[in-house]
């Protein structure tokens, strides 16, 4: 393609508009005066950039990936279609001075040996970015990164290669590679040394560009006379597990493609293995921060029983009984605790922690009935028991308490992963904006509004009160899942329930907590506490089918009944369908979240002709008590879909067939509220009293 312009720019973009935004507003006041030209490729952004980037800067060129493709094939789609002589690769995470282009311009066109540039990179708080000029990670100067030495020793030029520590930052100098967030090469280079190498997906590529444009006879400067402010990893952010891992897996690929050969063997191995060293270190960490509250509660789970045993038996001590005994009372006991969600989002719930101790209290009493060798004494039991209550829920006490207090010394050091709720608004532009003025001024330090979803907007806006907006209500698992939202808040006065609970059905099974402010105060869905911030209500939305306590409950009581069922009744289904010749016929049902499916059913009328849907019952797809079974896939709405079709259930044993949309609704989210084994043995009962009615009839 013709180079008819001066220079290229090209912002590669995943999930970072309201960065984007301000990157481009500064990119545009820094290329007045350059013929130019500027690229956004979006990797399948769900927050809104490539609409916004159309709407508010129309002239800029646009290319809409449909899956993210990577850093280095996104830039590559962008310089293939580029017209400049120079082009600069731009992370949207930046703010760039106005001289910035222009100073940089100069200098390569000053030297025709200068193939790339970078300039000074700052981080936010006005510190250098290290990354911004380095070495090449050669054996020896990879191993004094990864095994710490270039920090201890940063201004040794022994351990200080890798990130040239020990260079004044503020003189220009020749360099062996310079970071991808900001990078100003020229296209005879790229058309030489070739594009960026897409085996690469995120981090590595510049420094394997920058190798390769040394190696084909260019020169590349770091040049401080200006800069720009990196916010850094905005994008990686999103997903640091994931990030941490393409991190290695890059530095691990460059070792392999350019220093596996003409190297010394030991040292190469040496890197491999410093390498696979740290990576582990950086999973370690990340699974230690999973682990962390199961492993207190087991530190007081073994002290309760420790002391309750001395207790019971001092001044003896049965240390082989203790073994045994804490290893099966304790998986009880966590078993429980997961199952009220106590490592999910109820995790400093005093409450559900006492709940939960009493539940395992309860089972594992059961079991010293059947299992002999922790029958010696329920003594301990009991002495146990109580002290899990006091210490499994008194420490969640006191840390959800010190969360409330802007000031603590576990504050501090546990910070905002630990306390801080990441709470997103969603409702309609109007009520949003009154909702954040009034929650901003709560004073709990556990509240964090972190961002907005509009409900009712085809065009994004950058923020609502200083508080951003995150992304359309379609895209809200996705957003979910990359901000690490654990908490939504729902304006009720413009969004209807139906899609408040479809929105919780999407999202079932992940560690949010759902709350609403009611438009009208004496409409209230759900069970739940109410906490009121600055006099507005905020009630937490909470069934007991979204449990999976609950809903294991549900499915061993299924099991339990259906299955005897199903071998009692086999030789009557056997009878029916092979000496009587009764004719089989395929029904349609819509399945819990609305995925239909067939079942075969006998012809007829009579209960008989349902006994082949036992067998669905004990496969997991339908069960006893549920909503109707054979509704379309239209009078299903979304509250429907959280309940799976049954054979009976409130509405089949309605003495009028003919529901109103707001009667069949009243019954979903009663079962959904109240259900429990008890109440699923009442339906099943009144059902079979009507059965029997009818067949006097």
């Amino acid at each position: 393609m013709a180079r008819n312009c001066k220079l290229s720019i090209v912002v590669v973009s995943y999930n970072v508009r309201v960065f984007l935004d301000q990157a481009l507003v500064s990119i545009q006041k820094a290329l007045a005066g350059i013929e130019s030209e500027l690229f956004v490729v979006d990797n399948a952004s769900t927050d809104g950039s490539p609409e916004w980037v159309s709407k508010k800067f129309p002239e800029i060129k646009l290319i809409r990936n449909r899956t993210n493709v990577g850093f280095a094939r996104a830039n590559n789609q962008a310089i293939k279609k580029s017209r400049g002589r120079f082009i600069c690769l731009i992370n949207p995470d930046t703010l760039v001075q106005e001289d910035t282009f222009s100073v940089l311009l100069d200098f390569l066109q000053a030297d025709p040996q200068v193939g790339a540039v970078g300039c000074k990179i700052l981080n936010p708080d006005g510190s250098l970015q290290l990354a911004c000029r380095r070495s090449y990670p050669t054996p020896w100067v990879a191993f004094s990164k990864i095994s710490g030495l270039a920090a201890l020793f940063p201004r040794s030029r022994l351990f200080g290669r890798y990130n040239l520590t020990y260079l004044d930052p503020d003189r220009i100098e020749r360099v062996d590679a310079i970071s991808g967030s900001f990078m100003l090469v020229r296209s005879q280079t790229i058309k030489e040394v070739g594009l960026l190498d897409e085996s690469f997906f995120m981090y590595g590529e510049d420094l394997d560009w920058c190798y390769r444009i040394q190696q084909g006879g260019w020169l590349i400067y770091y040049v401080p006379t200006t800069q720009i402010i990196h916010f850094k990893g905005e994008s990686s952010k999103k997903s640091p597990f994931a990030q941490r891992r393409l991190f290695y897996e890059a530095m691990r690929l460059f070792v392999v493609k350019h220093f596996s050969r003409g190297q010394a063997l030991v040292p190469s191995w040496l890197l491999r293995v410093a390498i696979a060293l740290r990576a582990g270190l950086a999973y370690l960490s990340q699974a230690m921060r999973i682990v962390a509250l199961p492993l207190i509660d087991l530190v007081f789970l073994t002290l309760s029983l420790a002391l309750a045993i001395g207790l019971r038996f001092y001044p003896d001590y049965p240390y082989r009984s203790f073994l045994i005994v804490h290893l099966l009372y304790s998986c009880v006991w966590f078993l429980s605790l997961a199952a009220h969600g106590l490592y999910g989002r109820r995790r400093f719930s005093g409450s559900k922690a006492i709940t939960a101790i009493l539940l395992g209290w309860l089972v594992n009493g059961v079991l010293t009935y059947f299992i002999q060798v922790i029958a010696f004494s329920r003594a301990v039991l009991l002495y146990a028991g109580a002290m899990n209550i006091l210490f499994l829920a008194g420490w969640r006490a006191a840390l959800a308490n010190l969360s409330q207090k802007p000031i603590g010394i576990l504050n501090a050091v546990l910070g905002k992963a630990v306390f801080f709720n990441r709470s997103v608004l969603v409702g309609d532009l109007d009520s949003i904006r009154h909702l954040v003025h009034r929650l901003q001024q709560h004073e709990t330090a556990s509240l964090q509004i972190y961002g907005i979803i509009p409900s009712n907007s085809s065009e994004l806006d950058a923020e609502i009160e200083g508080v951003p907006i995150l992304g359309r209500l379609r895209d809200l698992e996705e957003i979910v899942k990359r901000e690490k939202i654990n908490q939504i808040i729902f304006s009720t006065e413009k969004v209807s329930y139906h899609r408040i609970l479809a929105i919780i059905s999407g999202l079932a099974g992940r560690s949010i907590t759902f709350s609403l402010v009611p438009h009208e105060m004496d409409v209230m869905i759900g069970k739940t506490s109410i906490d009121y911030l600055d006099h507005l209500p905020l009630v937490d939305i909470e069934y007991k089918l979204e449990e999976t306590f609950y809903r294991l409950n549900k499915r061993v009581f299924d099991l339990a009944i259906a299955t005897p069922l199903m071998v009692l009744s086999a030789p009557a289904v056997f009878w029916l369908r092979f000496f009587v010749k009764r004719r089989m016929t395929t029904r349609t049902v819509v399945g819990q979240g609305g995925r239909p499916f067939s079942v075969q059913l006998f012809e007829g009328e009579g209960r008989l002709t349902a006994l082949p849907l036992l067998f669905w019952v004990v496969r997991g797809r339908i069960s006893l008590v549920g909503r109707e079974l054979f509704s379309s896939t239209e009078t299903v709405d979304a509250l429907g879909q959280l309940i799976e079709p049954g054979l009976t259930g409130l509405e089949q044993i309605h003495p009028h067939p003919d529901l109103s949309k707001s009667e069949r609704e009243y019954y979903y989210l009663y079962y959904l509220r109240n259900y429990s084994p008890a109440l699923d043995l009442q339906i099943l009962g009144k059902s079979f009293a009507r059965w029997m009615r009818n067949k006097k009839k």
